[in-house]
C-alpha cells in the first residue's frame, strides 16, 4: 500500500522570504540519528544546502527516527522545495554510500509560519522535543539540535519569555 504525500501549498507561498516548519521522517521510522557521525553528515549538507538557497537555520533537531528544522528563507531566491531536494537527495546518496541503506521516507511535511508566528516560540518548540520524548530532562543536554542564529540558551529564554507576555496579556484582557 502506498502512502499519500503530504499536500503543498501553491509554488510561490515555497519562494522568498518565509518561514518553515519541517518534519522529515526517516525510512521505516529506523532510529538512524542516535550516533554524532550520522548526525553530522546530515547536519553538513543541512548547512550547505541552506548557503545555496539563501536559507537561515532558526532551529533543528534531529531526532532518532525524525528531524526538525525551522527555517527561513533570506532573499526573493530562496526556495524551498529546491533546498529540501537537494538535500534529501545529498544527504541518501551519503547515506547509502555508507551504510547501503534509504535513509528517507518519501516526502516531508511542512508548515509555512503565519506572520503572527513567532520563530522563537515554534523554535523552542522543535527543541523541547528531546524533553517530551524523554530522552533528556533539559534540552540544553541535548547533542543534535540547536541553531545556525542564535544560542541554544537565547532561543529558549526568548520563546519562553515571549509565551509568558502573550499568556499575560491576553489574561489582563478577560
Amino acid at each position: 500500500m502506498s502512502r499519500k504525500l503530504a499536500p503543498r501549498l501553491e509554488s510561490s507561498e515555497y519562494l522568498g522570504c518565509q518561514r518553515y516548519f519541517i518534519t522529515i521522517c526517516t525510512h521505516n521510522r529506523v532510529g538512524h540519528f542516535l550516533s554524532a557521525p550520522a548526525v553530522t553528515m546530515v547536519l553538513e549538507q543541512l548547512r550547505h544546502c541552506a548557503a545555496t538557497q539563501d536559507i537561515a537555520i532558526h532551529a533543528y533537531c534531529l531526532m532518532p527516527d525524525h528531524a526538525h528544522v525551522v527555517l527561513e528563507g533570506r532573499s526573493a531566491s530562496s526556495n524551498l522545495p529546491e533546498f529540501m531536494r537537494q538535500w534529501k537527495q545529498s544527504t541518501a546518496f551519503y547515506w547509502r554510500r555508507s551504510s547501503g541503506g534509504q535513509l528517507w521516507q518519501r516526502g516531508y511535511y511542512d508548515r509555512v509560519l503565519r506572520p503572527d508566528e513567532d520563530t522563537a516560540v515554534v523554535s523552542r518548540y522543535v527543541l523541547a522535543n528531546p524533553v517530551r520524548a524523554g530522552l533528556v530532562a533539559d534540552p540544553t543536554a541535548y547533542p543534535f539540535q540547536g541553531s545556525d542564529t542564535t544560542t541554544m540558551e537565547n532561543l529558549l529564554w526568548r520563546a519562553a519569555d515571549r509565551q509568558w507576555h502573550h499568556r499575560n496579556r491576553r489574561a489582563d484582557h478577560w
